[in-house]
């Protein structure tokens, strides 16, 4: 068993993760096939594993897990635990803000590759300075982590639609529209599929996300025959990644 991640200093930001309880079925989906939703699973845990062990090791006043489920043995010391509101992915990130007092910086579960280094600028002591928003811009077209200066404006949030190739171009005009002061953080790729796993595995080595891929072999899915039908479109379209896990939970309370 690896040793315990030190808790990172204090600082004036509440760090939050949303995140789903990785349970079979229940999360990363979009990795099966090839995976088996067991396998995909323990995928999630690793994942998450390495989201919380780096946000544990960087400066926070508060490290808050916004939770779809009930915590796990993955759940390290030193975390508040909050569960998720019911409503859609802009009412559960809204809530999610509306809990904090003073500034915030929320990321998902799906970026494992994520080191402290990657948001030391938002964390530093100058990272509000000058500064409303950061921005984290993901590969597929969302975003992987959003910091506000003020969290406690649920319209910057609510209405900006999920799971689209567009979602982050339009949380981030949002922000520029509102007036806020937008710093941006590096381009991070989700893991939403088989071919993402083994990508961020390589760019994440020594990582427990790379170890469970290598554990349970490096695998893609088999291609599709092509449809014969050079008359018609194609009337599917692939599903679009969330950004971070969803599901039930207790009813939004609406800030005004």
């Amino acid at each position: 068993m690896s040793a315990a991640v030190p808790a990172g200093p204090g600082g004036p930001t509440t760090l939050l993760v949303i995140a789903k309880e990785p349970l079979p079925g229940r999360v990363k989906t979009r990795l099966t096939p090839p995976y088996a939703p067991a396998e995909a699973a323990l995928l999630a845990e690793a994942a998450l594993t390495d989201t919380l062990r780096a946000v544990r090791a960087m400066p926070a006043c508060r490290r808050v897990l916004v939770l779809d489920g009930r915590p796990g043995p993955w759940l390290p010391p030193g975390f508040e635990v909050l569960p998720q509101c019911a409503g859609g992915l802009d009412e559960r990130l809204a809530a999610a803000f509306a809990a904090c007092t003073g500034p915030a910086l929320l990321v998902g579960m799906d970026t494992p590759q994520l080191t402290p280094g990657l948001l030391a600028p938002a964390l530093g002591p100058a990272g509000w300075q000058g500064c409303d928003a950061w921005f984290g811009p993901a590969a597929d077209g969302g975003f992987w982590a959003l910091g506000l200066a003020e969290p406690w404006q649920p319209g910057l949030l609510r209405g900006v639609p999920m799971s689209t190739a567009t979602t982050g171009a339009v949380q981030r005009r949002r922000l520029v529209a509102a007036g806020l002061r937008v710093r941006d953080l590096p381009e991070l790729l989700d893991v939403d599929t088989a071919a993402d796993a083994l990508r961020v595995a390589e760019a994440a080595p020594g990582s427990r996300f790379a170890a469970a891929v290598e554990r349970l072999g490096r695998r893609v899915p088999a291609p599709r025959d092509p449809v014969q039908e050079p008359s018609r479109e194609p009337s599917w379209k692939p599903a679009p990644a969330p950004l971070s896990p969803g599901g039930g939970g207790r009813p939004c309370r609406r800030a005004n």
